[in-house]
């Protein structure tokens, strides 16, 4: 892309020639690279941070080195991009600090959705405030790629979710992956939500809308509760009533995966990231798949990642078949 602005509009498919290959450097052939809500929004010039352009889109992906001139590194070895390196191509020559070595046994397209969802939804869980085992935790925009994920890993933590949706319909979808309880957002949601939680609030909130859905979160919240704040699809800031900071208590906190990547020591990265594969191999953590379209369909994969009713993620995958 040479400009900001709608997909079908600054979208374009180039070719180029692959050049010799770096010394200290991997050639990896991209197999599979989602199509994220934070990608339309860079295209359209409306994520968080700009990139220089010309760029090309893409923020997570996996692949499989082809060539390598980097020491410990093989051809054959399927690797995570960690960094921003624009995975909508076939091919990139990357150094081995952006990378992540995948396990063998984990399929394409799974991985190519690990590196955001889970590690967000894992950090949320983990990394703000520790809840004892059995304790509640509660959520909005629990269908989405995030939310999903949140259910899943809080299972397996041993934690109990509150879920609020949209679609109330989607709450037999959502039980049948581990949720306690479903709601719809709306302002009966407190009173629904902790109807089966025999009065016990959860100390941890995960907010993905802002606006009136994120203080309906605090509401339900315990006093002295955390309410992180990760994504904004209302568009609409948060505006927080005085008694919710002096008679509960409550501290806001916000979570930008790719700040903890930049930040976190690369062991503990590895760490995490392995406890999320190990997750995906054991059928513990899955991530629905709507479609996949080859890189040439580009424009075609992002007006289908932008429409609602999806039955999950849409993936392009420049590699054709990815097993």
């Amino acid at each position: 892309m040479k400009r900001f602005g709608p997909a079908v509009e600054v979208l374009q498919l180039e070719t180029f020639e692959l050049p010799p290959l770096a010394a200290g450097c991997l050639r990896v052939r991209v197999l599979a690279a989602p199509v994220n809500p934070a990608d339309l929004n860079l295209l359209e010039g409306t994520y968080g941070v700009k990139p220089a352009l010309p760029c090309v889109p893409g923020i997570e992906g996996c692949g499989e080195v082809l060539e390598s001139r980097a020491d410990g590194w093989r051809p054959g070895t399927r690797v995570l991009f960690l960094s921003r390196v624009g995975t909508w191509r076939s091919h990139l020559d990357v150094e081995p600090a952006v990378v992540l070595a995948l396990p063998d046994g984990l399929d394409p397209l799974q991985a190519a959705m690990l590196k955001v969802n889970p590690l967000t939804a894992w950090l949320l869980l983990t990394a703000v405030r520790t809840p004892a085992k059995g304790s509640w935790v509660v959520q909005n925009a629990a269908n989405s790629g995030v939310g999903r994920c949140v259910v899943q890993l809080a299972r397996e933590l041993g934690l109990r979710t509150l879920n609020l949706v949209r679609r109330p319909e989607l709450a037999a979808e959502l039980k049948a992956l581990g949720a306690d309880a479903v709601a719809g957002d709306d302002e009966a949601a407190a009173a629904n939500l902790l109807d089966g939680t025999a009065g016990e609030r959860p100390t941890l909130a995960f907010n993905a809308v802002g606006g009136d859905s994120a203080l309906r979160l605090m509401d339900v919240l315990a006093p002295g509760g955390v309410h992180v704040t990760y994504g904004a699809m209302s568009r609409r800031s948060l505006k927080v009533p005085n008694s919710f900071l002096i008679f509960k208590d409550l501290t806001l906190r916000g979570l930008w995966v790719s700040r903890w990547l930049e930040a976190a020591p690369r062991e503990e990265v590895k760490a995490t990231y392995a406890d999320l594969s190990r997750l995906v191999r054991s059928g513990g953590l899955v991530q629905a798949v709507d479609s996949t379209f080859p890189l040439a369909e580009a424009r075609a994969a992002c007006a289908r990642a932008a429409e609602g009713g999806r039955a999950g993620k849409v993936l392009l995958t420049p590699a054709g078949s990815c097993a």
